[in-house]
């Protein structure tokens, strides 16, 4: 009998992001395709419909009017957030630097906030990804859930979940705890 008898016997090499980033420089993950790297594992992104593609698009210009030179907008951009984990969310505002992350990429100390667009993700999105960034103090998280029509907004991690959690289908103008003047109407996002 072998390990492929025994699945609890096989041990997963887990990749580190260094080794993910050498992976691309080499051509092994090409330039077309969709993944990121989460707890070492890498995990191909599900392609972009037109609903998703538009939300992102629209709320990238409605944050972008809003925190002006407040914050850098980063949309489907690498977070780094340890050496296994690398996602590459829908939207961030990130904390402003000179350099424009240029240095490295930005981590979860840099997050103002984090906003994930899901229709066919939202369990991945919701019981993978959220769990990872309130495990590495993402300060606040929106999941725009176009399925279900209902965004769901995250606050305060501890212990690896967010304590506070709100989720509307009416979500009416919402603010980032970070930036409360940057108020964005989400409403006609869950509708679009």
């Amino acid at each position: 009998m072998g390990a492929l008898d025994h699945p609890e016997r096989l041990r997963r090499h887990r990749l580190t992001v260094n080794q993910f980033h050498r992976m691309g420089e080499a051509g092994v993950i090409g330039p077309e395709v969709r993944v990121e790297l989460v707890e070492g594992e890498v995990v191909e992104m599900a392609p972009s419909g037109t609903r998703h593609a538009a939300v992102v698009k629209r709320l990238n210009r409605l944050l972008a009017a809003a925190v002006g030179d407040q914050a850098v907008v980063a949309v489907q951009d690498p977070l780094r957030l340890d050496d296994h984990s690398e996602p590459q969310p829908d939207l961030m505002l990130l904390a402003p630097r000179e350099d424009f992350y240029a240095s490295a990429h930005p981590g979860a100390a840099d997050v103002l906030l984090l906003v994930e667009v899901c229709d066919t993700t939202s369990r991945y999105d919701r019981d993978v990804k959220v769990p990872l960034y309130a495990q590495h103090g993402v300060a606040e998280v929106w999941l725009i859930d176009l399925d279900e029509r209902l965004v769901h907004v995250m606050r305060d991690p501890r212990d690896g979940r967010y304590t506070q959690i709100t989720v509307s289908a009416t979500p009416g103008v919402v603010a980032p705890a970070a930036l409360p003047e940057a108020a964005v109407d989400l409403a006609p996002l869950v509708g679009a």
